[in-house]
């Protein structure tokens, strides 16, 4: 299989954060690059050769990505299987359809990966308001709820039992309600202690590399920060790796897959989901490793010689959510970036969405150290300054 060369053109579905930073690494490489995406004002917009303003689900305007592309690949899981088939048709789509329908329904995933024998929580699939009932009962009480498809950073989902009072039928019906009374999965909530993931390349031919982890924390279920090295022990760094590299092998990955796990305060190590794309906690890839994960996501699409993944060094990123433009009445405010860059080892990141709101991924600092508690002091810091 012969390698796509720079002067190639790589297609991306999807123009959001991560479809810009992809860009921006192509075009380093010498790549030209068209996006489909239905924003007009999507922040790959500004970066690329061209835009393609279309559904996800629109196999017409799938074709005329594709029509003009070398390779496609994509930042989002929601394409239509349409849109990746009738892609598929004109030139390669890595990673292929087949991988993105069960990474894009949750009962689908988790049914996958219990079958092949990869570690992860107790769950049920649920598709009524009793079935949720009755898996809330079965697990314990203590559980989060998650719709089958869509949501993020969030969205489509909800929690129970997490009070001192006993779970209430009102409780069982706002976790129906968080899914969009329609299928999803009830899991057992599970005593943590960290989040981490792991980031895997691989090339049409084969090679492969696995990135060290990194290690999460989330705020209100949103990415609040991440920093490489993980700083867990060598065996469970090996385990999780070497988890994430049988996942991605299953799959026979073309592309990034990013594998989100748990370790339990028992030690234990549980998958909880999987995406087929660049990945918010790998953001510092940039800083802390030899090859970011946005090159190398060029080069496994493209079947070059993937990067090397070793930490360079520490390094960890900050999200900046839309509330940082807003003041509390709604209103826009000035955010002085100059008070970050203030403190040393610092960078801003934003990604130029036009418009600000709660929740929202604007952007992210990024900080690196002498150590892992010292990156993630520094980029705390400067957020603080934003404040």
């Amino acid at each position: 299989m012969s390698a796509l060369l720079p002067g190639a053109t790589i297609g991306i579905f999807g123009g959001g954060q991560l479809g810009r930073m992809m860009a921006m690494a192509a075009r380093g490489m010498g790549y030209r690059i068209l996006v489909l995406d239905p924003d007009p004002g999507c922040p790959a917009r500004f970066v690329v050769d061209g835009c393609i303003e279309a559904a996800w689900d629109d196999s017409r305007g799938a074709a005329m990505l594709a029509r003009g592309c070398d390779v496609v690949t994509l930042e989002i899981e929601q394409i239509g299987p349409h849109s990746m088939a009738s892609a598929a048709t004109f030139c390669p789509v890595r990673p292929g359809g087949a991988l993105l329908a069960i990474v894009q329904d949750r009962i689908e995933q988790k049914d996958w990966l219990r079958k092949h024998g990869f570690p992860i929580g107790d769950y049920r699939a649920v598709r009524t308001l009793d079935e949720v009932r009755t898996a809330i009962e079965e697990l314990g009480g203590r559980c989060f709820c998650k719709s089958a498809t869509g949501g993020y950073d969030g969205r489509g989902q909800g929690r129970v039992g997490f009070g001192p009072a006993a779970v209430t039928d009102t409780d069982v019906r706002g976790a129906w309600e968080a899914l969009g009374e329609g299928p999803g999965v009830v899991e057992q909530a599970i005593d943590l202690e960290r989040e981490i993931s792991v980031l895997v390349a691989r090339r049409p031919s084969g090679q492969v590399k696995v990135y060290p982890a990194a290690w999460n924390h989330h705020e209100n279920q949103i990415l609040d920060w991440s920093v490489i090295p993980a700083a867990i022990p060598e065996a469970l760094e090996t385990k999780a790796r070497t988890i994430a590299a049988e996942i991605a092998d299953t799959f026979q990955l073309e592309g990034l897959l990013a594998v989100e796990m748990f370790v339990t305060s028992q030690g234990d190590l549980l998958v909880n989901e999987i995406a087929p794309r660049p990945h918010n906690s790998y953001h510092e890839s940039e800083r802390a490793c030899v090859t970011s994960q946005f090159e190398q996501a060029i080069r496994a699409v493209c079947d070059l010689p993937l990067g090397d993944v070793e930490v360079v060094q520490p390094a960890a990123i900050a999200n900046l959510l839309g509330d940082l433009w807003l003041n509390a009445d709604g209103s826009a405010r000035e955010v002085c970036f100059d008070k970050a860059l203030a403190v040393p080892g610092v960078r801003i990141h934003l990604y130029e969405k036009l418009k600000p709101r709660k929740g929202r991924k604007m952007g992210h600092l990024s900080a690196v150290g002498a150590s892992v508690e010292e990156a993630v002091e520094r980029v705390l810091q400067a957020r603080a300054a934003l404040q």
